[in-house]
């Protein structure tokens, strides 16, 4: 519940701007998401490597945040989906929290193992599992636009035809509105504060050695009005590293992406000490112009992985693979269009 009491507290006026300690702000979300489809390889589907597309995706990247505020039990499913606070040593909120190299295979499981350590499963968020299964969703898309693209263009019959063309630009649709909530997650999870338990201001219940802020604006000063000053897209881009798809392991690249957001916390606290963040200073946008870069990064990789998986997958029901209607040898118009 602290996460959402904060966020609700933690709202400064800079600029006359709103600023919320929920996630990225409007811009930082944008620029992730455009930078990443911007991004993709001519391998990807026509209709994602356009200049809509991109701005499609940077516009639903933000949709995570603005549908909040619609009751019980939507919010409460949903709010905890941004973060994970992990401590210094990349354990769940302390030393008797999952270590995040080592969270179990299902949310619920995470959530039952929070309690026995006497944990509140609302204060510890569950961001790594928002990205996992936003990925699994956008393979199940993928491999379903496959189906579709591949019977379209075989399919003689002109009724069924015609319906897989409108079924195809419905995924379509719906392929845009997944990578943009699959973008968000992937955002939030190169903002340090969405990775630790220091959100928001250093925890005032852990030493302060070095005498970092205990602000609560910290947060939403951070990644609202200061980003929105700074961030370019085109530094973005530049900043972005090479793509990384070679031994890919779900379970495995996602702890290590959110490991190294949380190594950011420490330079961030330190470079808010020393006065990084104030308009001026060019230390401060290049630590945003580097995160964000990091977020679409990783986001374009994870667009480019889910379409390569889908390539084996199978779909429908009665299920038929992939490979196999791309090839032409099996027909799909029962899964895709059903049976009854």
């Amino acid at each position: 519940m602290k996460r959402i009491l904060i966020a609700a507290f933690a709202v400064a006026a800079v600029g006359g701007v709103a600023l919320q300690a929920a996630a990225w702000g409007n811009t930082g979300h944008r620029l992730i998401g455009v930078a990443a489809v911007r991004g993709l390889p001519a391998e990807m589907p026509a209709f994602l490597r356009t200049p809509g597309a991109a701005s499609e995706v940077g516009e639903l990247s933000r949709e995570p945040d603005r549908t909040k505020g619609g009751g019980q039990p939507h919010d409460r499913e949903r709010d905890t989906a941004h973060f994970i606070d992990l401590d210094d040593t990349a354990h769940v909120m302390n030393a008797a929290g999952p270590s995040i190299d080592a969270l179990p295979r299902l949310k619920s499981e995470y959530d039952a193992a929070l309690i026995a350590a006497g944990l509140d499963v609302d204060d510890a968020g569950y961001l790594p599992y928002a990205i996992q299964d936003g990925y699994q969703q956008l393979v199940r898309d993928f491999a379903t636009w496959r189906v579709l693209n591949a019977a379209e263009a075989r399919e003689s019959d002109p009724g069924k035809r015609a319906w897989y063309r409108e079924d195809r630009l419905r995924r379509e649709a719906l392929i845009l509105r997944d990578m943009g909530y699959l973008g968000h997650y992937v955002g939030d999870g190169s903002q340090p504060h969405h990775t630790t338990i220091h959100y928001n201001g250093w925890n005032r219940d852990t030493p302060n050695p070095e005498g970092f802020t205990t602000s609560r604006q910290t947060h939403g000063a951070f990644e609202g009005a200061f980003t929105a000053r700074v961030a370019r897209l085109d530094a973005v881009e530049a900043a972005m590293a090479a793509p990384r798809l070679d031994g890919f392991d779900l379970r495995a690249r996602v702890p290590a992406y959110l490991k190294t957001t949380l190594a950011e916390v420490l330079p961030f606290y330190r470079l808010e000490k020393a006065g990084g963040f104030v308009e001026s200073d060019a230390r401060g946008g290049a630590f945003v112009t580097a995160r964000l870069a990091a977020g679409a990064s990783e986001l374009r990789d994870l667009y480019i992985l889910a379409w390569r998986d889908s390539a084996d997958d199978s779909i429908g029901w009665p299920a038929v693979k992939v490979a196999e209607v791309e090839a032409g040898t099996a027909d799909p118009w029962l899964a895709m269009y059903g049976e009854d």
